[in-house]
């Protein structure tokens, strides 16, 4: 037969565990800011005019041969090989060396439809350029709410 037990909401309250607090306080506080550069993340500014889009992707420390811009309708998709390495050096010993070799991938939904024949891209100084002109005849409907 199951044990009854009667439910206290006031029970985690009520009782006080320093140590548990604590943990929990500071569970994950030396992990993150460390895994976080090692991450790469693409950061991006979209712009609009009436005929294009305007991406600006952040990828530093990238080959333009290494990124990939692949346009499907109107989803963009952003890929780059990452491959970073930092070493520090004091005299002739290596005192501490970071090295990460991944992939970063970024995609994104747009409102209207992308002309992938005219799309244009550029990259410079870790900074990737994107012109996406709209396809004619793809501008979205308002509808009216009766």
């Amino acid at each position: 037969m199951a044990n009854i037990s009667r439910y206290d909401p006031f029970r985690e309250i009520t009782r006080f565990d320093p140590f548990r607090d604590l943990d929990d306080m500071f569970k994950g506080f030396m992990v993150r800011p460390v895994l976080r550069d090692l991450e790469p993340e693409i950061k991006m500014d979209v712009s609009e005019d009436d005929k294009s889009y305007t991406v600006h992707a952040e990828i530093p420390g990238v080959q333009k041969q290494d990124i990939k811009v692949a346009v499907e309708g109107n989803e963009v998709s952003i890929s780059a090989e990452v491959k970073k390495q930092k070493e520090e050096k004091e005299g002739k010993k290596v005192i501490r060396s970071e090295r990460y070799y991944g992939s970063m991938y970024r995609s994104f939904t747009l409102d209207h439809d992308v002309d992938p024949d005219a799309t244009k891209a550029k990259y410079t100084d870790g900074v990737l350029e994107l012109t996406l002109p709209k396809k004619p005849g793809t501008a979205g409907k308002e509808i009216k709410v009766s």
